[in-house]
This record gives C-alpha cells, structure tokens and sequence, in this order.
C-alpha cells in the first residue's frame, strides 16, 4: 500500500502510514523520522499559543513501529507563561511504539538580541543529487544531495558510505564531517502542508545515517532515541545536517548533528545509538 504522503489521516487522532514510512532496518518497520514528525505535529496542535518556537523534542522509541494504523495522543504537562511542557504518545493498537517531549518557549518581536550566524552552508546545486542504496521507502520519499564545492560533493558520500559527513557550513571542521541537504518530496499527512518542526523532526533522524561510520550491509546501528534542540524555525523546505557518528567498542554510538536551512544554522540533533554486528545469512 504506497499514497502520495507518509501518512493518511483516518480521523482526528488515527493515521494509516504508507510504504513511504518504512526503515531500512527491518521490513514493515517504520524509519524513525516520519513517526518523529507526526509526534511533533501533534505537540503543536496541543500547544496553547502557536507563535512560541519549540526549542527542544525528545522522542524515545519504544520498539518497532510498524507501518499499519497508529493513534497519537497529546497533552500539556506543565503550562506556564513563558515556557510549556507537551506530551505526545503513539500507539498501534494497545501497545504505545513512542513518547515525545516538547518545551515550547515564548518569543517577542524585534530584533534578535544575537546575530544571525554567517555560516550559511552552500545551496544544494541541481547536479548534487545522491543516491541512496539503503532499503526502505522512507529514504526514497526524501530529495537528497551533497554540499556544493564540499569534500562529500567531491568525492561522493552519503548514505551507505561509512565515514562522518562533509562541511556544510564555513567554519572548519575538526574531522571530514558529510554535508546532507534533505527535502521531502511528500507531505507529512495528506492533504497538509508541513510546518517547520515538522520538516525538522522528518530528516533529524537521519543523522545516523548521514555519518555511518559502519557498513550497513555488515552492521547495524539503530537508535532508541532522538533529540532535537531549535533556536529558530526552519526556513524553507530544505534542511542540512552535518553529521558525525562516534562508535564505542562496547556496542554503543553517539550519531550529533548541526542542523542549517539556507540562512545558517538552526540547532542541534543526537542520537544515542544500539550498535552492533549483522548476523550473517542462513545458507
């Protein structure tokens, strides 16, 4: 079953999900960044004002999130004046597959008190478009291409090839780091236009990929977790992560992510990550 969206809205709080939500980590399993953004949605509709910028998502995955008929439900835990505290939960069936957390903060117009960041990374250019080799439709629902003039842009890159990310913005980088700019090439839900945070939550997850420093087909290395910190709302539809994954010898990672639009940096993501070796294939 394919639509022309990740997600079918069946009533208020009920959500069919497409083939184009589906991960690469096991058939019939969702990749984590489309049910991240359906959670986000729902901590924004929550929300007691709609111009406060969410400046922090933590998003805890319980276990395999299947590509079928999800419920999600919201609530504000802790309301206030200047800052709130949501809730999001999605459930398949009676068992609950995610949480979200939200802090939502107060803004005021004028000018910003700090200027904005001159680290714009390069737009991506029409001939830097990536293919990715890893199953899954999700992957596919998402226009991919490298950085323009980068290490990545250079000398290819990107999902599949193990090694952190290529520079996307100017300052230096301390390792080769892959520059990823990401656009969905669907809606969210059908029928809507994404919101920011949600163009956001859709790609952050993919930070593990962007910065594979393990060969997918040998490994895998799969996170339990997200978090995703905002100091402004993306502008535009394109989103860039800059990557870099760090792997123990015990099983564990730690995949962290700069996020940019096309004006610069707009904050962070990580993901504690399960790492660990493929077993090979019954003969």
């Amino acid at each position: 079953m394919s639509d022309g969206a990740f997600f079918r809205r069946l009533t208020d709080d009920r959500f069919l999900a497409t083939d184009h939500t589906e991960g690469p980590w096991s058939p019939g399993a969702q990749h984590g960044g489309p049910p991240a953004a359906l959670l986000g949605r729902a901590l924004e509709r929550v929300a007691s004002d709609p111009s406060w910028l969410t400046a922090r998502v933590s998003v805890d995955i319980l276990g395999p999130i299947p590509v079928g008929e999800l419920s999600v439900h919201a609530e504000v835990l802790r309301p206030g004046r200047s800052v709130e505290l949501l809730s999001a939960e999605l459930s398949a069936g009676a068992r609950v597959v995610a949480r979200a957390q939200g802090w939502r903060i107060r803004t005021v117009p004028g000018d910003p008190v700090v200027p904005p960041t001159p680290d714009a990374p390069p737009p991506p250019g029409p001939g830097d478009a990536h293919e990715v080799g890893w199953p899954g439709g999700y992957l596919r629902a998402i226009e991919w291409r490298t950085v323009q003039g980068g290490a990545g842009a250079a000398g290819g890159g990107g999902f599949g090839e193990p090694g952190a990310a290529t520079q996307c913005g100017a300052e230096p980088a301390e390792r080769s780091q892959r520059g990823l700019w990401a656009r969905p090439r669907l809606p969210l839900v059908e029928g809507e236009e994404m919101s920011p945070l949600q163009r956001v939550l859709l790609v952050a997850d993919s930070g593990n990929g962007a910065s594979s420093e393990l060969p997918i087909s040998d490994f895998w290395f799969i996170n339990p977790e997200l978090t995703v910190h905002l100091h402004r709302p993306a502008d535009g539809e394109w989103i860039c992560l800059k990557a870099r994954t760090t792997v123990s010898g015990d099983g564990v990672g730690l995949a962290e992510s700069v996020l940019y639009d096309r004006r610069g940096t707009i904050g962070r993501g990580a993901q504690a990550l399960l790492v660990g070796p493929r077993k090979p294939a019954a003969e």
